[in-house]
């Protein structure tokens, strides 16, 4: 038996309803460019596999390799190939895989590498048609949460201008081996075409984003004060008393589109 690793994050998917509703919800088409990051044992693979003509997969453990090779290495009527990657996720570039259809992207991610994965997928954005993935579910809740939410913040907005996010259900701890101390969310991850609002300058967007939320009890005319000026703020329609926490995606891109005090 594979053993799971803690250095890859590993919790390996075995309860099969569970399994059978997350391939439901990506409702795979034969000729989808699917790609799994951490197929792991091959537990979501397997029915991938029933429904696509191939499958490429992104793995590390190289233990785990062996035994997908060996599991869905020959060709089997009914199933479609799969096309092992042996890298690290962080590293790898998706557009490599891209032919004539963008990406499905699907995964169990490790949750200690799981926040710059989905920023690395979204400077590859350009080659993903969607994204399937089990987070934890704090994380999910931050993603998907609307200005004023109890759960909104940094990274809410830093997503904002890139993806919907739509979380589907969730997953208790239960469906892994070994179960993990947290409960996941399965999520879907749509990227826009171009950001809903005028972002300008993505990285000044990211400083201010930043700074707004360094301090959270600050308000924005305090933690913006080296970037905008309360006047600039009132002139946008933004109250410089309000805290970070209740300014929306699009009115951070208004402040960040503003320039410094004194240029």
């Amino acid at each position: 038996m594979h053993v799971p690793r803690k250095r890859f994050g590993q919790h390996f998917l075995h309860d099969r309803s569970v399994i059978q509703r997350i391939v439901d919800s990506i409702n795979p088409s034969p000729e989808d460019a699917m790609v799994e990051i951490g197929p792991g044992l091959g537990a979501i693979t397997r029915p991938l596999l029933s429904r696509l003509k191939r499958l490429d997969a992104v793995e590390i453990d190289r233990d785990a390799i062996a035994h997908l090779r060996t599991q869905f290495g020959s060709s089997v009527a009914g199933q479609g190939e799969l096309h092992v990657q042996e890298a690290d996720v962080l590293d790898f570039n998706f557009a490599t895989l891209r032919s004539d259809r963008d990406l499905r992207v699907v995964g169990n991610l490790p949750y200690n590498i799981s926040t710059p994965l989905l920023f690395k997928l979204i400077e590859q954005r350009e080659s993903i048609h969607d994204m399937h993935f089990m987070l934890q579910k704090e994380v999910v809740d931050r993603m998907a949460a609307k200005a004023g939410d109890e759960d909104y913040g940094r990274l809410s907005v830093m997503l904002a201008p890139w993806l919907q996010v739509e979380p589907l259900f969730d997953i208790g701890p239960g469906a892994f081996r070994p179960p993990p101390k947290v409960v996941s969310t399965f999520v879907r991850m749509t990227p826009f075409n171009s950001p809903p609002f005028d972002l300008g300058q993505p990285r000044r967007f990211a400083a201010v984003v930043a700074a707004a939320f360094s301090q959270r009890r600050k308000t924005l005319r305090n933690s913006l004060r080296a970037l905008v000026s309360a006047e600039q703020m009132l002139a946008a329609g933004i109250d410089p008393g309000a805290r970070a926490e209740v300014i929306t995606p699009e009115q951070f891109a208004r402040l960040a589109n503003l320039e410094s005090p004194g240029h």
